[in-house]
């Protein structure tokens, strides 16, 4: 068997590996790519949402206006800073088949992004994803259970879309499912189990800066994901992205993760005293293993379609780990 991609998690900017392109270290940088602001139906200017996220340690930010695309070189301008705050253009294309929303981020646009339509759920997301691709976005759909929109059968199949999100913090999403609908994470096996590759995103949503902690609004930091690049530019992030170079959370921190050729080792980040369980799962959603140890590690068996973790701690805060396909990398 091929080695297997080769990642080294450690916290906070720490040097974890080489880009083979041009040997420099690659560091951790944390973003959210999903925000609202005055410009569609946000409670604050843009400026106020990038002075909130810079000012809570986070290195990135997508603003994702619903059929919006603000301009984020004058906020770069003022609230960037090499190698420390960075904001890449986005939009969320909103549009719909009867009545059912079909929302998708485009991240990295050059342009904005019109809404397609299309003749049901899955030829809408299609439309919506090729044209996002065509204006050099990278897609990533969103929310399936709001509104109980589109399940595992809407999104395989799919051209061009890899992203889409495993948490969304906004209170009206229904992540975990409920009434016989099943939730994101089922919903994203339901993909990975037809061989067909997903990368799943924790984001916030935001839309409401001004009630924090307030109960039913969607406020900010419950989300976020941690991306592995050399530079803190939108192309190296964007790059690290497509090739899911990155970890989800709601507040766990990988110390070290390594999907090697025999095993996946993954080390928490101790938190007090803070307990942690490790789920190691695979086609149809099966719990392969679990453990409480510190490293998790799980060894290959030979017949595993694909292997992701998932990573919960004793307060129900969360990491996810992206698949690995082994068959693919003999």
């Amino acid at each position: 068997m091929r080695r297997l991609l080769s990642l080294i998690l450690l916290v906070g900017l720490a040097s974890i590996n080489v880009s083979p392109e041009d040997s420099r270290p690659l560091r951790w940088y944390k973003g959210n790519t999903h925000t609202h602001t005055l410009n569609s139906d946000g409670d604050v200017a843009p400026d106020e949402a990038v002075r909130w996220y810079r000012g809570h340690g986070y290195h990135f930010l997508v603003l994702s206006d619903h059929n919006f695309l603000t301009d984020t070189a004058g906020l770069n301008a003022v609230f960037g800073a090499e190698g420390k705050f960075l904001l890449i253009p986005g939009e969320e294309i909103t549009d719909e088949f009867e009545k059912l929303p079909v929302h998708i981020n485009g991240l990295g646009l050059r342009r904005l992004v019109e809404p397609r339509g299309g003749t049901s759920v899955a030829d809408a997301i299609q439309r919506n994803v090729e044209a996002i691709r065509k204006a050099g976005g990278l897609p990533h759909f969103n929310h399936p259970n709001f509104v109980w929109a589109a399940g595992a059968a809407d999104l395989k199949g799919i051209k061009g879309l890899r992203h889409f999100e495993i948490f969304n913090g906004h209170p009206q999403v229904n992540n975990l499912g409920g009434g016989g609908f099943p939730g994101t994470e089922e919903i994203w096996d339901g993909v990975l189990s037809s061989g067909q590759l997903l990368y799943g995103l924790a984001t916030d949503d935001t839309h409401n800066f001004k009630a924090p902690g307030e109960a039913g609004k969607a406020w900010p930091g419950r989300g976020w994901i941690m991306v592995r690049a050399a530079r803190l530019t939108a192309v190296d992030l964007l790059q690290a992205i497509e090739r899911g170079d990155f970890y989800s959370s709601t507040g766990v921190i990988l110390k070290d993760y390594q999907a090697g050729e025999r095993e996946i080792r993954i080390t928490i980040a101790e938190t007090g005293k803070t307990k942690h369980a490790v789920r190691f799962i695979g086609k149809g959603g099966a719990v392969l293993a679990e453990t409480f140890d510190n490293p998790a590690v799980y060894t290959f068996k030979g017949d595993e379609l694909y292997v992701r973790a998932k990573v919960i701690d004793s307060n129900g805060l969360v990491a996810w780990t992206q698949p690995v396909f082994p068959e693919s990398r003999r």
